[in-house]
């Protein structure tokens, strides 16, 4: 299979694990602007957003095609293995509505070289940040 038949209607879904279905998925919806497309059970949650796919589920443990594998939410808030960054054209609006909407900022947009740049959790810890190319 070349790259390109890989590619071929291929879509990107995020997921993230959360304690909360529902206090995630109001948060995406409410604040960030997510769009829910369904809900299975009280345990996951499918959204679009910015263009593409963000699964929110609950913890659980190994199945038999990950047999060692445990989804659980982060531990420590303040040791990120990923974020999610939302690049946009005027980082100080966007901090200033997200913060409308509920959003509670580390600090607010700083410049670093040639971005501008924030970075705010959702709650269940994860990391997300919004991105200015200067």
């Amino acid at each position: 299979m070349s790259p390109n038949e890989f590619q071929a209607d291929a879509e990107l879904t995020h997921l993230l694990v959360v304690r909360d279905l529902a206090a995630a998925r109001d948060f995406y919806r409410d604040v960030v602007g997510a769009e829910v497309t369904r809900e299975y059970a009280g345990t996951s949650a499918v959204l679009r957003l910015f263009g593409t796919w963000l699964l929110l589920v609950t913890g659980g443990g190994p199945t038999p095609d990950k047999p060692t594998v445990v989804f659980a939410p982060p531990d420590d808030v303040d040791r990120v293995s990923h974020e999610m960054t939302f690049r946009v054209r005027d980082c100080e609006a966007a901090y200033t509505e997200l913060r409308r909407r509920g959003a509670v900022f580390l600090t607010p947009p700083v410049t670093s070289g040639a971005e501008i740049r924030c970075f705010f959790r959702d709650p269940d810890g994860h990391l997300l940040e919004l991105s200015q190319v200067r």
